[in-house]
């Protein structure tokens, strides 16, 4: 049983090529037609502006030909060609193209090539879920004082903005590593799950809060004021992980 669904596209500049298909998808639980575009002109425009996963393309068309359209794609955008010329087929697979149906084709050659549609995306799926998972970091690597020194991040309490520097606080140390970066620069590489940033000057581990008292984090005897640019984030953080009121 499909887990997702695909949403797609039939670009055909023939009228009767395009009912067909429509058809074919609209008997198909796991697709969910977009919409209908006459030219790869069109159907360009609206996949620059709306995602895509799946194009049913005719290759003849004028203007533009389906063969074009699909080198000026989305990477996230796959392509079904469909069409009367059986020449295409080799061209049709160098660009990538999931599958080819030779017109006149019935719905068991449709169904058999969204099938791998289907196939494609779901362990697509499976292969970026397991991308996430690989890439949460346990440690970062900072330059200090003309080393690059081995920062775990489940040891960070907290790091403060300091100009062009980032003071990072771990536990059991009385001093702060000093580095040169940025705050903005170093939220970006940090675990969202794991880190939050509270102050135009602080970004904390929400592992190491020790208390909450109104727009106050205490954290090792600091107090850090969560201050009203980030306090919305902050606040759905606390009531996502608050007992009782």
């Amino acid at each position: 049983m499909a887990t997702i669904s695909l949403s797609c596209i039939i670009v055909d500049d023939e009228p009767m090529a395009m009912n067909l298909v429509e058809g074919y998808v609209k008997k198909t639980p796991f697709l969910e037609l977009k919409k209908k575009c006459s030219s790869a002109v069109e159907a360009l425009d609206y996949v620059n502006h709306h995602k895509v996963d799946l194009l049913f393309l005719d290759i003849q068309m004028p203007d533009l030909t389906g063969m074009e359209l699909s080198r000026m794609l989305p990477k996230n955008s796959k392509v079904i060609f469909t069409t009367a010329f059986d020449e295409y087929a080799l061209e049709g697979f160098k660009v990538s193209a999931l599958d080819y149906l030779l017109k006149p084709f019935d719905y068991a050659e449709f169904l058999s090539a969204v099938n791998k549609a289907l196939d494609y995306f779901v362990n697509r799926k499976k292969d970026d879920s397991q991308l996430i998972e690989t890439n949460e970091k346990e440690f970062i690597f900072v330059k200090s004082e003309y080393k690059q020194v081995k920062i775990k991040l489940s040891e960070v309490l907290y790091f403060e903005g300091l100009k062009d520097y980032v003071k990072i606080w771990l536990k059991g140390l009385e001093r702060p590593i000093l580095t040169l970066m940025s705050l903005k620069s170093l939220q970006e590489e940090l675990p969202k799950k794991d880190f939050l940033r509270v102050h135009r000057s602080y970004i904390v581990a929400l592992n190491n809060i020790d208390v909450v008292e109104r727009s106050q984090i205490l954290i090792n005897d600091l107090r850090i004021t969560v201050s009203e640019q980030y306090k919305p984030q902050f606040l759905e953080y606390i009531q996502k992980n608050s007992l009782g009121r």
